[in-house]
Order: C-alpha cells, then structure tokens, then sequence
C-alpha cells in the first residue's frame, strides 16, 4: 500500500574490480566476440547477456578496461540511437500498428501516449548528452 510497487531486492555485482582468475579469454578475444556477436545482429544488452550466459564472462569493463559501447565505437559497429531510446520508439510503433487496426481501443491510445511521453523525456535526456544529434525529433 506504501510502496511503489517495486521491491528492494536485485543482483549485485561483486565490490572487486579485480578479474576472477577462472575466466579463459583474454582483452583481444573478448573483443573479437564482441565484434562477431555485434556483427551478427545482437544488441549490446544481448550481446552482454551472452557472454554471461554462454562464454561465463562476467564483466567486459573488468576484462578490457572499457565499456561494451566503447569497443562497439572504436569498431565502427554503434547504435543510431542509444538502446533504450530505440526500443521505446519500437514499442510506440507497434502500439501505432495495433491502433490502425483497432481505433476504439482507448487503452492502447493511453498507453500510447505515455510511451511517447517517456520517448520524449529520453530524448531530450540523450540530447543533452550528446549521444543523439540536437535535431532528432521523435515523430509519429
């Protein structure tokens, strides 16, 4: 009743910086599976998932001494827009597909609208930034 709903408990990451002795690659592998992974169509999110999940690399940035958006940049291989910011505008376009089809659909102009609204505040957050150009305009 007094809460926001959320919960307090979540993973966190280990207080050492030091990389476990148990991991195999090296800094160039782990970047050549970054490239290849990137390459093959992942998003940086995926590509970190899976190198948790099936190579057993717990951190890139303890292993190479960068971020995985860095290696992505010095390799040519970044985002248009930054992930998060992309998969809203995703989001909104499948609500607007889901609109033509259904235009009484209330619910969905809702949450349309409050998905356009984060969209927004997003953009102009990565903006300030500097990771999207000062012209991007999101638009229906």
């Amino acid at each position: 009743m007094h809460s926001d709903g959320r919960g307090s408990s979540g993973s966190n990451r280990p207080v050492t910086e030091k990389n476990p002795d148990w991991i195999e690659y090296d800094e160039e592998e782990v970047i050549d599976l970054v490239v290849k992974l990137r390459r093959d169509g992942l998003d940086p999110s995926q590509i970190g998932l899976k190198l948790r999940d099936q190579y057993g690399i717990p951190s890139i940035k303890a292993l190479t001494d960068k971020k995985l958006t860095e290696i992505l940049e010095e390799e040519g291989l970044e985002l248009e827009l930054p992930e998060g910011l992309d998969n809203l505008v995703q989001k909104a376009e499948s609500i607007q597909d889901h609109l033509e089809e259904n235009p009484k659909d209330e619910q969905a102009q809702r949450r349309l609208e409050l998905t356009e609204a984060k969209v927004r505040r997003l953009a102009s957050y990565h903006r300030e930034n500097g990771n999207i150009p000062e012209d991007w305009k999101y638009e229906r």
